[in-house]
């Protein structure tokens, strides 16, 4: 990793090593554009279901199992996940978790890794290009992480992180176009592994960035998270985020009804063929008094 630590803003000296590589991918993910008419509509559903596929390992994943343990999962499921997870690429379900629990518990500000108040780019991806600040260093390792290693599921998928990314993130998404309908390396490549993890990527990083800066607050407008509709169409149910920030124990993340909420559809069906259990909710009438008490009165 290169960059050194030491300067003025907690030791928050520019990764290099970083800058260059989502560069690259973003390079990589807009020439990918150009293939999409020239590839088979096979791929193009493919690279769609492999994004579906990695946003679960980090919504029902990395972020409603592990970080805030708002439901529980038997071994099958949770592996599945693993795997959902390994594909997205966004750190370890340990390392990702860590960071999210201390994002909740210093929110805003300078121990939270994706601080919203230090701009749109800086919560978006600009966290990624420098040193921790130091803060998050420090306050983070107050927290008790060791449920997460109690998990051999989190463990084994720890140990052999970088294989199970490489197989999962690109050799897989690539290959079976290729090897079912005769697709080409080249375009099921890019099409399902760099732009369906670019995407997936911006999408994981808008509910850090808009969903902290643009929408209404009904449960508490005294904090920074919102409601943002085009976060939640995008992050598969994520965009309810100043609901997540008030009742963060909550399994749906988001109020119950008809709401479009893919993740929390995935979780019930999960429960409905057995494979999860301890559903946790907000009942009805904390989320009630919760709005009339420090809502923004928009619900």
């Amino acid at each position: 990793e290169a960059g050194s630590a030491g300067s003025a803003g907690g030791g928050q000296a520019i990764v290099w090593r970083n800058v260059v590589l989502m560069g690259l991918l973003h390079l990589g993910a807009v020439y990918a554009l150009s293939l999409v008419p020239r590839a088979h509509i096979l791929t193009l559903l493919w690279a769609y279901f492999c994004f579906l596929m990695t946003a679960l390992g980090v919504t029902a994943g990395a972020h409603r199992l592990w970080s805030h343990r708002s439901y529980k999962a038997k071994l099958p499921l949770r592996i599945f996940l693993a795997a959902a997870n390994s594909m997205a690429f966004q750190n370890d379900i340990y390392e990702w978790s860590r960071d999210h629990r201390v994002h909740h518990k210093y929110s805003e500000t300078d121990a939270d890794p994706h601080n919203a108040r230090r701009g749109f780019f800086f919560s978006h991806i600009g966290w990624l290009f420098v040193r921790k600040h130091r803060d998050v260093i420090e306050k983070g390792r107050k927290l008790d992480f060791t449920d997460l290693l109690d998990d051999p599921v989190v463990r084994f998928q720890r140990k052999y992180y970088k294989s199970s990314v490489v197989l999962m993130c690109f050799v897989i998404p690539t290959v079976v176009p290729w090897y079912l309908w005769g697709e080409s390396l080249w375009n099921s490549y890019f099409l399902a592994s760099i732009l369906r993890y670019t995407i997936s990527l911006n999408v994981t990083w808008l509910v850090n960035s808009a969903a902290h800066m643009y929408g209404n607050r009904p449960y508490d407008k005294n904090i920074n998270p919102r409601q943002n509709t085009l976060v939640t169409l995008g992050a598969i149910g994520e965009g309810f985020h100043n609901y997540h920030h008030t009742f963060p124990f909550d399994y749906s993340a988001s109020e119950l009804g008809l709401k479009f909420n893919p993740t929390t559809w995935f979780i019930d069906f999960m429960f409905w063929l057995g494979l999860v259990t301890d559903r946790r909710q907000a009942p009805k009438e904390m989320i009630q008094a919760r709005k009339e008490r420090t809502g923004d009165g928009s619900a």
